[in-house]
């Protein structure tokens, strides 16, 4: 019993554990967000190639 308290002990003050969660979502974290900018950044550029698109069909007589 005094063998397995001294493991949960040592394993309660282990900050390995901890940090390697921390480490986790801070990853995630960043992940998401640079999928966001991705999407948001390709919006964009769709966008862009739609107005494009539509104003050179009006000039040279597309329909």
């Amino acid at each position: 019993m005094r063998k397995i308290a001294s493991h949960i002990r040592r394993f309660c003050a282990e900050e390995t554990g901890p940090t390697t969660v921390e480490y986790a979502v801070m990853l995630a974290l960043v992940v998401a967000v640079a999928i966001v900018a991705v999407a948001a950044v390709g919006l964009a550029t769709k966008d862009s190639f739609d107005e494009f698109n539509s104003e050179f069909d009006g000039a040279v007589g597309g329909g």
